[in-house]
Parts: C-alpha cells; sequence; structure tokens
C-alpha cells in the first residue's frame, strides 16, 4: 500500500520517461487524475484515461507519454515539493516560478488543483505538489 499517491504516480511517469515507455499505468486517486489533465493542457503528456479494471476495487489511470519527432523525451524533469513530512504552502506573491517560466509548478488550492499561472490569476496561493519541465 503506498502512502503518497502523488509521490508514486510523479516516480512511474519519471521511470517510464527515462525508459522510453509508451504508456503507464497506476492506481488512481482525485489528486492524481487532476495533475494528469493539467500534464496533458500543459503539453506534457499525449493522453490519459481513468478506467475500472474486473475484479479490482480501485481505477486505474493510463498515461500515455509524448515524445517529440526524434525520440526525445516531453518532460525532461519531474519532483515532488510538498511531501506528507514536509508540507510546503504558499502565499499567491511566494509562487514559484520554474526555470523562469519555462516549466510549471502545480499547486493545490481551495478552488482545486492548478498550475502556478491559473492561481495567479485567480490570486490564490496554496500547497505546491510539484514541479515539471
Amino acid at each position: 500500500m503506498v502512502n503518497d499517491t502523488i509521490a508514486d504516480m510523479l516516480t512511474r511517469i519519471r521511470n517510464a520517461n527515462l525508459s522510453h515507455a509508451e504508456t503507464v499505468a497506476l492506481p488512481t486517486s482525485k489528486t492524481c487524475e487532476q495533475i494528469a489533465k493539467i500534464l496533458k493542457e500543459e503539453g506534457f503528456i499525449s493522453e490519459y484515461k481513468v478506467a475500472t479494471e474486473d475484479g479490482k476495487a480501485y481505477k486505474t489511470l493510463t498515461i500515455t507519454l509524448k515524445y517529440d519527432s526524434h525520440g526525445n523525451r516531453v518532460i525532461n524533469g519531474i519532483k515532488r515539493i510538498s511531501k506528507p513530512g514536509l508540507r510546503v504552502n504558499v502565499p499567491v506573491d511566494k509562487l514559484p516560478k520554474v526555470l523562469n517560466g519555462l516549466g510549471i509548478a502545480i499547486v493545490s488550492t481551495s478552488k482545486g488543483v492548478m498550475t502556478e499561472k491559473a492561481a495567479r490569476k485567480l490570486n490564490v496561493g496554496g500547497e505546491v505538489l510539484c514541479y515539471v519541465w
């Protein structure tokens, strides 16, 4: 049993990305689905799909990774920031920029999970979940 589903998701994506795998499957949660949605909207992954398998009590999230025409990875790095042992909460004026705007920070706010750019527009701070670049 995994206690930190977000870290498990990010590690599976990182490992599949490094081995140039086409897809990665993992047990899901609502937060993981929202992170996958953000990754799709920002162009880091090709597709994601949530499905229930027969005989299993949980849903499976299948993520299709994205590569460019030369076979290079689109996700160069993915890092968990806020952990169960050390939560990282920031106000709106301290929201981080990843690589001066080339990457994204995914933030869990009172208005849902979103990128730091969307959080700035809505003028809300929150818990910094991860960086993707």
